[in-house]
């Protein structure tokens, strides 16, 4: 016997006799478990996942309204036709259709928005029958490693299910609004455009997060997706649905980070920290005699405001930039007093303020 034109020895056949054998073989039962579970979990959560078209509005050259076409995911909540997904997903929407599983289409309406965790709300008017909500589960339980199913409709491919592990937790993202987003879940499952506002699932089928994003040169998965723990997803949504929008305390400016280079240059003693370069009329640093910046300068390629209050800590905290003092600020609630640490040239101060509420997201 010959193989490409050369002779197979006795040792070679049994090689090829056994190789031929085992792949002959049916798979390990664990490998048929995994498999079922899959098929399980799909079966059971793909109803809970929706389409959501969205239609925006443009101008061409001759200012005619070119209306433009937009797709992403949801998940159904609750039996009231409440479905959340991402802010991303529905900014600027002129009108929105939600597809169920079983194909049937009915008119949203926006109910709630948190562009800060960039999620949103909506609302159909469907029977209850047909809607399957998810299952809430435990994101401050998740580990790397663990098994993680997401399901969406990626590129208007309705019901898509892919399938991989959590690849490392606590990430941080930038949302559309240049808010710092803490604590997000990274994961390998194949995430593409299309699939934002999908759902995130432990293998239990349990939500664990909501797709949000992916890292990606070319837009295209490279296995590095981003999903919102189910844990800020729940507690947004809550307020969405009672009020229309996340209640945030506020402080009342527009700050910029320094570092300690730009600080010794300014006259406010080397310290970093949040340099108070407007203040809102009748806002809470207003009301606590904060002041703000009274021009600009320009320092190598930035333009840094002169004249504010640098805000170093807040309740003893040491803040360092934008990002620190919104994190901290996002523990009080409306009405606490607290009391910043702010340097004023070169004189440091303790000055209390009561915060206020954050202005409702447009």
């Amino acid at each position: 016997m010959t193989f490409h034109g050369n002779r197979i020895s006795v040792r070679m056949m049994v090689v090829l006799l056994c190789a031929a054998f085992i792949a002959a073989l049916p798979l390990p039962s664990f490998a048929h478990n995994d498999e079922e579970a899959n098929i399980r979990v799909y079966n059971e959560y793909a109803p809970s996942v929706v389409n959501i078209t969205t239609t925006t509005v443009s101008y061409d050259f001759f200012l005619n309204i070119v209306p433009k076409s937009g797709s992403g995911s949801g998940i159904i909540i609750d039996t009231l036709g409440d479905i959340v997904t991402n802010y991303h997903v529905i900014e600027n929407a002129k009108s929105l259709e939600v597809t169920l599983f079983d194909g049937s289409k009915y008119e949203a309406k926006l109910a709630g928005i948190d562009p800060d965790n960039d999620l949103a709300v909506l609302k159909i008017d469907a029977p209850k029958e047909k809607l399957k909500p998810v299952v809430y589960g435990d994101s401050t339980k998740v580990r790397v490693g663990q098994k993680v199913l997401a399901i969406g409709n990626p590129f208007g491919l309705e019901g898509t299910l892919t399938v991989g592990i959590v690849s490392s937790l606590g990430r941080t993202m930038r949302t559309e609004n240049g808010r710092l987003m803490r604590g997000v879940i990274q994961t390998d499952a194949a995430i593409n455009p299309g699939n934002s506002g999908g759902a995130l699932l432990n293998a239990e089928g349990r939500l664990i997060g909501v797709n949000t994003a992916i890292f990606s040169p070319r837009g295209g998965n490279i296995g590095i997706g981003f999903a919102i723990p189910a844990g800020i997803v729940r507690k947004s949504v809550d307020e969405m649905i009672k009020r229309g929008y996340v209640i945030r305390a506020w402080l009342g400016i527009n700050g910029q980070s320094i570092d300690t280079t730009f600080s010794k240059v300014l006259g406010l003693g080397g310290e970093e920290g949040v340099l108070i370069a407007e203040i809102y009329k009748a806002g809470p640093a207003e009301k606590a005699a904060l002041k703000g910046g009274t021009g600009y300068r320009r320092l190598g390629n930035v333009f840094v405001a002169v004249g504010g209050d640098l805000i170093v800590a807040l309740d003893g905290k040491k803040v360092k930039n934008n990002d620190e003092l919104n994190e901290l600020l996002d523990t009080y609630k409306p009405g606490a007093k607290v009391e910043l640490t702010i340097m004023r040239g070169k004189k440091k101060l303790i000055v209390p303020v009561e915060l206020g509420e954050a202005p409702r997201p447009k």
